[in-house]
């Protein structure tokens, strides 16, 4: 099978497609065959050996697909070949065939695509479990999405209007604040320019945001926590500008603001039954229409240095898609 393999961390143009050996189905688990794989920032870190922790070499990067079962291990009783999953793993999804173990999977809704499949679990599950379970975001509450016209931005909109917030979306570029206005934001900001809190302030009547998503970081970070509202919850789920902030610890304490972390890859083991109830509610909003993934950056598999610089140069719009076969 065709698989993009890194044999070592470097730059993604170094990282070669290669073919080898299609895996073995094992007992508990399923073979898939990849129609589509959603890639994100997070994927790019880990390429290049960057990320907080790193995958053992070799290893085949991709976290989130769908696609169609084409094998079952002994023990599998709910799942069969000729179904259509979506799932997520640590990696490996980057390859005509991934096995996993059969609670990474889950139905695809009816009427759902395989891009649409795979441009959902991991951004959207880190959106509603960030702003409905870790802020617990109200309505009527004003939610700023730093970062809005990314993966996890779009998704952030999409939730943060069906919790019936008001919904602020941070982009920079005007393409990208057209874009977050097309998902339904209620208004949007310009956080590359030096007086962007002051904009903020007018927009929300000096309130400042009772919610803050952030996958950003950098310096932009602090500065939507000086804008917080009394009682505010800033929610820190990455750092696609590239640093770490470092929070003044007088800003919570003036603006009785909390700090919240967000890590999708520990929920299986820290909270199982949130995860579940998470998953299960969002896979009704996608059955039902009432999420659909933002999906605007297609590839190639074998484009696939394409759809990663794409990421890194933050050009993208919405979630990126690696198509895999027909």
């Amino acid at each position: 099978m065709k698989a993009v393999v890194v044999d070592d961390y470097a730059a993604i143009d170094q990282i070669e497609l290669k073919e080898i050996a299609r895996p073995a189905v094992t007992p508990g688990a399923v073979r898939v065959r990849v129609r589509a794989v959603g890639i994100g920032f997070v994927d790019g870190l880990k390429v290049q050996g960057r990320y907080q922790t790193k995958d053992p070499l070799p290893f085949i990067p991709g976290t989130e697909f769908a696609g169609v079962i084409d094998a079952v291990g002994d023990g599998v009783a709910n799942l069969a070949p000729g179904q259509m999953v979506m799932g997520m793993a640590r990696s490996g999804a980057l390859a005509e065939y991934i096995v996993v173990p059969i609670e990474a999977v889950a139905p695809l809704p009816d009427g759902a695509s395989a891009e649409e499949g795979a441009s959902f679990r991991a951004n959207y599950l880190t959106a509603y479990y960030a702003l409905a379970e870790r802020a617990a975001l109200k309505e009527g509450e004003i939610l700023l999405v730093l970062g809005a016209a990314g993966g996890v931005g779009t998704a952030a909109i999409q939730i943060g209007k069906l919790l019936g917030a008001r919904v602020i979306a941070a982009a920079s570029s005007a393409e990208k604040r057209d874009f977050a206005l097309g998902l339904g934001a209620d208004a949007v900001i310009d956080y590359t320019r030096p007086d962007w809190r002051d904009t903020l302030k007018a927009l929300t009547q000096d309130h400042g945001a009772d919610v803050v998503f952030d996958p950003v970081g950098g310096p932009v970070a602090v500065e939507a926590f000086r804008s917080i509202a009394w009682n505010g919850r800033h929610i820190v789920v990455g750092f696609a500008a590239g640093s770490i902030p470092a929070l003044p610890f007088n800003l919570p304490l003036l603006k009785g603001g909390s700090l919240l972390g967000v890590d999708l890859a520990q929920l299986p083991r820290r909270e199982p039954a949130v995860l579940a109830r998470c998953t299960a509610e969002l896979s009704r909003l996608l059955a039902s229409g009432a999420l659909k993934p933002a999906i605007v950056s297609s590839f190639a598999l074998e484009d696939f240095h394409a759809a990663f610089n794409a990421l890194a140069g933050r050009d993208a719009l919405g979630k990126v898609v690696v198509r895999i076969g027909p």
